[in-house]
């Protein structure tokens, strides 16, 4: 078995220290010489463990900022349809979900027209804090027919994908989404969330997802931090 070299071991040590939430992402690392200093090893040999990580994506590197934890970022390939577990795990990241809230209850005017579906329809409304590598992202707010989603109720949605549990549980398959993002400013609640300064930009994303029969199943309201967030979209010209 071969010994991991110093600066293997000193590389293997900072990330640890991300993982466990000592060094946040968005936060700038202590100086190299103070890092030096702590772990016991030269400037040169913290310097190659920095690269060595920023090869990895770990942390990168600012002439102003020195070096940092970027912030985890999402966002769908351009004209392709992810959620958002597909995106983190494809990326590295580890997804989370923590239910805030989950309801069931009448539709509203304007989310029955969007749905299909009567005025007064029973939906299910399901709001959860979206997250990867335990950094709040995304503040979730899904609608859905009470009668596709019966089978959700009961059920604890903590970690899950939406997309993928539809399937398993509800027979249903997402084929299309009509999606549309705004930057806004975000409420009091939303920056708690998010753990963000008031007044931070946050992008919206409103959605409506359709099966492959092109029938609505789904509204989505997704309030994504500013900083975490990018859209991508293939545009083409007119003939």
């Amino acid at each position: 078995m071969k010994t991991p070299t110093i600066t293997t071991r000193v590389s293997r040590e900072l990330g640890m220290a991300i993982n466990h939430g000592i060094y946040q992402p968005g936060t700038r690392l202590p100086g190299e010489r103070l890092l030096a200093e702590r772990l016991h090893v030269s400037r040169s040999t913290i310097r190659m463990a920095l690269q060595d990580l920023e090869r990895q994506g770990r942390v990168a590197r600012s002439p102003q900022r020195g070096w940092f934890v970027p912030s985890p970022t999402v966002g769908e390939p351009p004209s392709t349809l992810e959620s958002f577990t597909e995106m983190a795990r494809q990326r590295g990241h580890t997804p989370t979900a923590e239910v805030l809230e989950k309801s069931v209850r009448s539709a509203t005017l304007d989310e029955a027209n969007r749905l299909g579906i009567a005025p007064g329809t029973e939906v299910l409304e399901l709001v959860r804090l979206r997250g990867m590598n335990s950094t709040p992202i995304c503040v979730d707010r899904n609608v859905l027919p009470l009668a596709i989603a019966q089978a959700l109720v009961d059920l604890d949605l903590t970690d899950a994908s939406l997309y993928e549990t539809l399937q398993t549980q509800c027979s249903v398959s997402i084929f299309r989404s009509a999606y549309s993002v705004q930057a806004e400013t975000p409420t009091a609640e939303q920056a708690t969330l998010l753990r963000i300064p008031q007044g931070s930009p946050v992008l919206v994303g409103r959605e409506i997802a359709y099966d492959r029969a092109g029938a609505p199943v789904l509204l989505g309201l997704n309030t994504y931090r500013g900083d975490a967030y990018r859209f991508h979209a293939d545009l083409y010209r007119a003939e």
